[in-house]
């Protein structure tokens, strides 16, 4: 299968996106990610010394993952071939790795990019193991999702992972200035744009380069002319900018982190960040039903019995969420975030429930105490099923001294309430009782 060429603007550069004009073709070039190529960093090191191992480059969109392969294609001695996780199967793989395999035994080596190889499903990463074990290829993927769930262990543990972060906005300012002032870019065209505009469209980027070069270009073609100058209004600004796409993956890490936010948020008490994070997810095109879920398991594992009512607020986000829908059912949620956040808090019944499981897992199966089974056949009733069994509700104090867990547990207590807001009602009530069965 012919690879497409990552220069095939090169013979038309006039029809190249902003973005791929301007792209460096050298570290001195390269603008962020000074933790990584800046002077005396261990990637810079590697690129300059042509001693390039297999790697994984890590990070959100528009960060320079592939200005950094091309950037080693370009220095490297090895062949450069640009994969793409989209468009290949295994049948390209094999291709390719032969090609790999037969320029390797000429003593060539082959630098294979593949873009988005999180992608790739387990198979056909597979396929690229036994060629990165004998130095066939070295392979540089990319990719936005975290490595330890997209990369199978046999070959993430044959790279080397680098993350790339976010740009910083003084680094897009540099970028865009440097797209005013490039031949490659606006330099023949004399705009006029303001350093507030470009600072605009800086935050707008949201640390994503390419998001940022192609706003720009965008407010260029669309600016005012006149015979000396193109000027950038702010009302063209205004309709470049109108919908800013944050990052967010409704299957991916971004998903994980986001649920993370406004879960420990709310524990945190804290009805500002919990909100902003679950309108974060909704503006991401989260399910609100996923969201309303989440909610429910929250009001039992870190409100629980210090307010009891959170269950039912929880339930009946849910179920607002589900007749409602989206985009009225925000504020239905929005109701039931702040009500959590700000509900007093008790992680007991997690807690009990958890040692319970615990003690389920590591001993035995215990049997259940007789005099606690149900006996409703004469049989059951001749094997002493039931015998000794207490019924509460013909005591005064509608308690008795009967113990009900198994002899080997029977002093165990998974249940230790705390005196968080209405559980200290529990508190002092499961006191009395044991106390009671304990004279």
């Amino acid at each position: 299968m012919e690879q497409m060429s990552i220069f095939d603007y090169d013979n038309h550069p006039s029809i190249a996106p902003l973005a791929d004009r301007l792209r460096p073709k050298t570290l001195d070039d390269f603008v962020g990610q000074t933790h990584l190529v800046g002077p005396g960093c261990i990637l810079r090191r590697l690129i300059e010394r042509d001693e390039i191992s297999s790697m994984i480059f890590w990070g959100p969109p528009g960060v320079g993952k592939t200005t950094l392969a091309r950037i080693i294609a370009h220095q490297t001695q090895a062949d450069f071939v640009d994969f793409s996780a989209v468009t290949s199967g295994i049948k390209e793989i094999r291709e390719v790795m032969q090609r790999a395999q037969n320029s390797r035994y000429m003593g060539q080596r082959t630098l294979l990019f593949v873009d988005e190889i999180h992608r790739f499903n387990k198979a056909q990463q597979d396929a690229f193991l036994p060629y990165v074990e004998k130095g066939s290829i070295i392979l540089v993927g990319a990719t936005t999702e975290n490595p330890s769930f997209e990369i199978n262990a046999a070959l993430l543990s044959r790279c080397k992972v680098f993350v790339l972060k976010a740009l910083e906005e003084k680094d897009l300012m540099k970028l865009l200035e440097h797209a005013i002032k490039s031949p490659e870019g606006f330099a023949s065209q004399n705009v006029e744009i303001t350093q507030d505009q470009m600072a605009v469209i800086a935050r707008f980027a949201n640390g994503d380069a390419r998001t940022a070069l192609n706003t720009l270009e965008m407010a260029v073609l669309n600016g005012e002319l006149s015979p000396e100058k193109i000027t950038v209004t702010d009302e063209v600004l205004a309709q470049c900018t109108s919908r800013r796409s944050l990052l967010y993956d409704k299957t991916g890490e971004e998903h994980y982190n986001m649920i993370s936010a406004l879960h420990k948020s709310m524990r945190n008490s804290d009805p500002d960040a919990a909100v902003y994070w679950m309108c974060r997810m909704l503006d991401g095109g989260e399910d609100p039903l996923y969201i309303a879920r989440r909610l429910i398991r929250f009001a039992s594992e870190d409100v629980g019995m210090a307010d009891p009512q959170a269950l039912s607020v929880a339930v009946a986000a849910y179920q607002a969420c589900h007749f409602n829908g989206m985009p009225e059912c925000d504020i239905n949620l929005t109701q039931a975030v702040v009500y959590l956040s700000m509900a007093p808090k008790s992680n007991a019944l997690y807690v009990a429930c958890e040692e319970a499981k615990k003690d389920i897992k590591k001993m035995p199966a215990e049997p259940v105490p007789l005099h606690i089974h149900n006996a409703p056949t004469k049989l059951m009733k001749n094997l002493h099923y039931g015998e000794g069994y207490q019924y509460a509700h013909d005591t005064k104090e509608k308690l008795t001294k009967m113990t009900c867990l198994p002899d080997r547990l029977a002093h165990r207590q998974y249940y230790r309430p705390t005196h968080e807001g209405q559980e200290d009602n529990t508190a002092k009530k499961l006191e009395q009782i044991r106390a009671f069965k304990n004279n």
